[in-house]
C-alpha cells in the first residue's frame, strides 16, 4: 500500500505543486489554503495521511504543535538562498531597475546574508525582519514594519514571506511579492518525503509485542488441588502453538504469554466470545483472570498487561481485559455487548447516509468486535476492501456522528498512530 503524503500549499501554488507532485511510490492528496489559518482545518482533514509536506515555513511552524502532536512526520521548505536568489532575478526581469532598497520579512536571516555577501552587496539598503512565532497568529505587526518603511521613504520594495502580508500592502499602494518557491526545492521536498516514506515502510515490519497474565482466581489450596496449574499449562501451551506464542510460569504461579500480530489479531476476531477465557474456566472450574498488555517494547507490554490483570482482579468473576499502547483499557473481553441495532440501522441510513448493504455490514463488524473501538484499518481488513475505501465510509459516519474518535493506538515504533472510533449513539 503507497504511503500517503498531505501537501499544504497555498492555493495559488496548487497547480504548479500537483504538476511537480508525480511519484510511482508516493500518494499525495492536497490541501491548499487562502489564508494561512485555515491550516488548522486543514491538518485535521489530512488525519489519513502517513507524511506533511508544507510548501511554505511560517504557516508549518504556525500549526507546528499540533502537527507534533499527532507525531506524523513532517517536511517543510525553508528559505534559502537559491530561493533568494531567484525571487530577486525575477524582481529585476520584472521591474527593470534596481533592487537595493527593499525591505523583507524572513524566519531566518542568514541565507539573506549569504546572498549579499555572494553578490558583493552592502546591506544598508537592505531591511530585515526576523519572524518570529507571535507574530505568526497576527500579521498586522509585518505589514507595519514594512508600511513604516515606506513612508519613510527607505524602501521602493518589499520581498515577504506571506501571501496575506503581500495582499495587504498592495491594497495600500505599496509595491511588494511573495518571495517564490522554485521547482527545484518543491522537488527536493517531494524526494525528502520518499526518503521517510521508505524509512517508514521499513518500520512498518516491526510489529508490537502482546503479553498476557493468566491467573485463577481462587485460594492457595483450591488451586494446588487443580493438578498444581499443570493443566492450565497445558491449555495455554495449546492456544500458545495456534497463534505463535510461547508460555512462561513464573513464581507467582502465573502464566505468562509471549506473543506478536498473530496472538493480537486473534484477540481481535474474539472480542465477543473468547475461548481461552471460558476453556479455562470449564476445566478447571474457576474463574479465572487474563491480562493482555500492549507495547512497542516488552517493559511497556508487561507494564499494561499487570495493569490489565489488576482491571480483572477486582471482581470474582472470570474477567479479561487489554490494555493498548496508550493505557485504554478494552474489555471485558469475552463477554457480550448488546446495543440498540434498530437505532444505528436508522442512523447509518439517515445520518450518515450509507445503503442498505453497507449499513447491514457495519452492525455485522460491529457486533462481532463487540461494540469494542476499531480503527480504519480493522474495517479494511474485515471487509478486504482498501484502506482508502474505508476510510471513505468511516468519514460518513464521523459527518453523520454516528461514531466518533475515542484514541488511539501505534502499532509501529515510529510513525502516526491510528485513530479509534466507537459508536456514539
Amino acid at each position: 500500500m503507497k504511503m500517503k503524503v498531505a501537501i499544504f500549499c497555498p492555493s495559488a501554488m496548487l497547480s504548479r505543486v500537483k504538476k511537480i507532485a508525480v511519484d510511482k511510490e508516493l500518494e499525495f492528496m492536497f490541501f491548499p489554503y487562502v489564508q494561512t489559518k485555515e491550516l488548522f482545518y486543514q491538518v485535521e482533514k489530512a488525519y489519513v495521511c502517513d507524511i506533511y509536506l508544507f510548501t511554505e515555513q511560517i504557516p508549518y511552524l504556525l500549526v507546528k504543535n499540533k502537527a507534533v502532536k499527532k507525531t506524523t512526520p513532517c517536511i517543510y521548505i525553508s528559505l534559502n538562498e537559491y530561493m533568494l536568489l531567484t525571487t530577486l532575478s525575477l524582481l529585476k526581469q520584472e521591474r527593470e531597475q534596481n533592487w537595493n532598497r527593499i525591505s523583507m520579512d524572513v524566519c531566518d536571516e542568514k541565507p539573506v546574508y549569504n546572498v549579499l555577501s555572494e553578490l558583493d552587496l552592502q546591506d544598508n539598503d537592505i531591511y530585515l525582519l526576523q519572524t518570529n512565532e507571535w507574530m505568526f497568529h497576527d500579521f498586522s505587526s509585518i505589514v507595519e514594519y514594512h508600511q513604516r518603511l515606506w513612508k519613510q521613504g527607505k524602501i521602493d520594495y518589499v520581498l515577504t514571506s506571506l501571501d496575506e502580508v503581500e495582499e495587504k500592502l498592495k491594497q495600500k499602494k505599496i509595491p511588494a511579492r511573495k518571495i517564490h518557491t522554485p521547482s527545484l526545492n518543491i522537488e527536493l521536498a517531494i524526494e525528502e518525503a520518499r526518503q521517510v516514506a521508505k524509512l517508514r515502510q521499513y518500520q512498518l515490519n516491526t510489529t508490537q509485542i502482546v503479553i498476557g497474565y493468566i491467573q485463577l482466581k481462587s485460594t492457595e489450596a483450591k488451586v494446588q488441588s487443580f493438578d498444581s496449574n499443570v493443566q492450565l499449562r497445558h491449555i495455554v501451551d495449546e492456544f500458545a502453538h495456534q497463534n505463535n506464542a510461547c508460555v512462561v510460569t513464573n513464581k507467582h504461579n502465573r502464566v505468562m504469554l509471549f506473543g506478536t500480530n498473530s496472538m493480537l489479531d486473534h484477540i481481535k476476531r474474539h472480542y465477543r466470545d473468547f475461548p481461552l477465557l471460558h476453556v479455562i474456566e470449564r476445566r478447571s472450574q474457576l474463574p479465572v483472570a487474563i491480562g493482555f498488555g500492549l507495547g512497542l517494547n516488552a517493559k511497556r507490554a508487561k507494564e499494561n498487561a499487570k495493569t490489565a490483570l489488576k482491571a480483572c482482579l477486582d471482581t470474582n468473576e472470570s474477567k479479561c481485559y487489554l490494555v493498548n499502547e496508550n493505557q485504554d483499557t478494552i474489555g471485558p473481553i469475552g463477554i457480550t455487548k448488546t446495543f440498540n441495532t434498530s437505532k444505528l440501522y436508522q442512523a447509518l441510513i439517515h445520518k450518515a447516509r450509507l445503503n442498505n448493504e453497507i449499513s447491514y455490514n457495519f452492525i455485522q463488524f460491529v457486533t462481532l468486535r463487540n461494540n469494542e473501538p476499531f480503527s480504519s484499518h480493522d474495517f479494511a481488513l474485515h471487509y478486504k476492501v482498501t484502506k482508502r475505501s474505508a476510510e471513505r465510509t468511516i468519514n460518513k459516519l464521523l459527518a453523520g456522528k454516528v461514531i466518533k474518535v475515542t484514541g488511539e493506538e501505534k502499532p509501529y515504533i515510529r510513525g502516526r498512530p491510528r485513530k479509534l472510533f466507537s459508536l456514539n449513539l
